[in-house]
């Protein structure tokens, strides 16, 4: 039999960056599906606040946390926490991005029309636009797997002290999110993929850690083309991400144990 030899797929792709200063451009504007910033909001835009943490709210798939199996510091990158899960699988609900979805992990929906004000304790941010591969979420970091894509996909989420906005700008396919809700003194955390429209986008505030934290909200855009499994048209897509592109310092939180990840209801 002769030979097969398949193309090779998208990964992650950096197509391009621009530099975002908070100083002189603090409000995100999402124009019509497009980010914006500018030193005010347009008068066009209708002003929203950034969403309330509150630990009292659970939204998404509980699971128990039997106990932190280690701590790693990476520097100057970050700290690894690896969580043990009582579960033989972890399951992400899939959620559409509401209002009210997306504050339940300390996120905000900015709608088309709609402005925010940015607070970061860094001010010299980049606005980038990647393309995501349908398979971008099936690499592990954390397990000495090299650059292998594996068969599954394993928990892996953060927070940082930087902003981020998830701009959803494919022109075909929503964005995914995964998010996490965890609260280590409860041994508890909620889990789910937030499923953001066409023209949408989230933002995300600094989250710093604090020992003391009654709750942690963690996320992770790199299976942002979960949208495109199903499709024989389309394997990656297209968002634009507001972040600390140089010099940022994480906290990631990941399980090791398979990830169940479905598509959510029509919204």
């Amino acid at each position: 039999m002769a030979e097969m030899k398949f193309a090779t797929p998208v990964f992650i792709r950096e197509k391009s960056e621009a530099a975002i200063d908070l100083a002189r451009t603090p409000y995100f504007f999402n124009d019509g599906g497009r980010p914006r910033y500018a030193k005010a909001p347009p008068r066009r835009a209708r002003l929203i606040e950034a969403a309330p943490t509150d630990p009292r709210v659970e939204m998404g798939h509980p699971h128990v946390v039997s106990r932190v199996k280690g701590v790693k510091k990476t520097p100057p990158y970050g700290i690894e926490t690896q969580l043990g899960f009582v579960a033989d699988q972890v399951v992400y609900t899939p959620m559409w991005a509401t209002r009210d979805v997306a504050a339940a992990f300390g996120i905000t929906l900015v709608e088309p029309g709609e402005a925010v004000r940015l607070e970061s304790p860094v001010l010299k941010l980049s606005q980038i636009q990647y393309e995501y591969g349908v398979f971008a979420g099936h690499w592990s970091p954390y397990q000495d797997t090299g650059n292998r894509l594996l068969s599954v996909v394993c928990t892996d989420l953060e927070h940082h002290d930087f902003p981020h906005v998830f701009a959803s700008v494919d022109p075909h396919l929503p964005l995914v999110t995964s998010v996490g809700r965890y609260w280590p003194r409860l041994g508890k955390i909620c889990l789910a993929d937030l499923w953001v429209p066409r023209g949408s986008a989230l933002y995300i505030p600094p989250k710093p850690a604090h020992p003391d934290a009654e709750c942690i909200d963690l996320h992770n855009n790199r299976n942002s083309a979960r949208a495109c499994w199903g499709s024989l048209s389309q394997e990656s897509l297209l968002t634009d991400t507001l972040l600390q592109a140089r010099k940022g310092f994480f906290y990631w939180y990941w399980n090791a144990r398979d990830t169940v990840h479905t598509e959510p209801q029509p919204d």
